[in-house]
């Protein structure tokens, strides 16, 4: 049992992924709070299918896997910015804005990568992340993305607070609302990047939402619901690492599984979960 248990973390590259999912874990559950509280899972969803298209440039231009990220980098805070743009004023609807850019920007990263010699293989590692090769320039981005993510948080908590909950007052306090809902939705993009070396642009916004809306069937509080999912996060970063180690599947889809089999469980017996409202 023993050795079951720690073989996997006796190889290197296991370590690696490990660690990337931590930092994951804590920067999606951090920003999936505001999320799930303002509905922003869509957004997320396409911030990282746009992300896509930045990647993809650099991966064409033959730049490494810390270029790459970059890249992705770039176009995620584009696409936020400009979901920002299109929509202040009531130009646009939110949706309708994130839509547009979703599949321009997506449609865009496709053609590029179409254009290598091994369309379908790059092509995949993209749709579902390679976390199993992920290298210490990566991490050092990550862990420092991670970082920033929590600081500014933690910084302009109190703004995206009531920002989150009622836009309206925070107007009426003098707190610049549209600046803070804009500043939300960068940090939305960085998350999301950081999981999309995870578990690739199609499963990120299981990361950002599926733990946070585990912990909030379990606690009330925004901080508390940030921790708790972190902490759970983590639990499905281990357990789907493990599920790819002895079951050789690929480990960004294993671990949004366990991590979706997590909400499952929460969602039974959770004090606000199926059970509680049978009784």
């Amino acid at each position: 049992m023993v050795d079951w248990l720690s073989d996997p973390w006796q190889f290197e590259f296991m370590r690696r992924a490990l660690l990337a999912g931590v930092f994951v874990a804590i920067a999606c559950s951090v920003v999936g709070a505001f999320v799930v509280v303002k509905g922003l899972a869509f957004l997320g969803d396409a911030v990282a299918h746009s992300s896509l298209a930045g990647a993809a440039v650099a991966f064409v231009a033959g730049g490494g896997s810390l270029m790459i990220n970059v890249g992705a980098i770039i176009a995620a805070v584009l696409t936020a910015v400009g979901v920002s743009a299109l929509t202040s004023g009531g130009r646009l609807r939110e949706d309708t804005a994130i839509a547009l850019l979703f599949a321009a920007l997506f449609a865009f990263g496709v053609l590029l990568i179409s254009r290598t010699r091994n369309y379908a293989l790059e092509l995949n590692s993209f749709i579902v992340g390679n976390i199993l090769s992920v290298g210490t320039s990566d991490l050092v981005l990550m862990g420092g993305l991670t970082v920033v993510i929590v600081a500014l948080v933690v910084y302009f908590y109190p703004e995206l607070l009531y920002a989150s909950y009622d836009p309206e007052m925070a107007a009426a306090t003098g707190i610049p609302v549209g600046l803070v809902q804009t500043g939300l939705l960068v940090l939305v993009a960085l998350a999301s990047v950081i999981a999309f070396r995870l578990v690739g642009v199609v499963l990120v916004m299981a990361m950002l939402v599926a733990p946070a809306t585990s912990a909030s069937l379990l606690v009330r509080r925004i901080p508390g619901l940030m921790a708790t999912g972190a902490i759970l996060g983590i639990v499905a970063t281990v357990a789907g690492l493990y599920g790819s180690y002895y079951g050789g599947v690929a480990a960004g889809p294993a671990i949004v599984m366990a991590s979706i089999a997590i909400f499952v469980a929460v969602f039974v017996i959770a004090p606000r979960g199926l059970l509680a409202s049978f009784r």
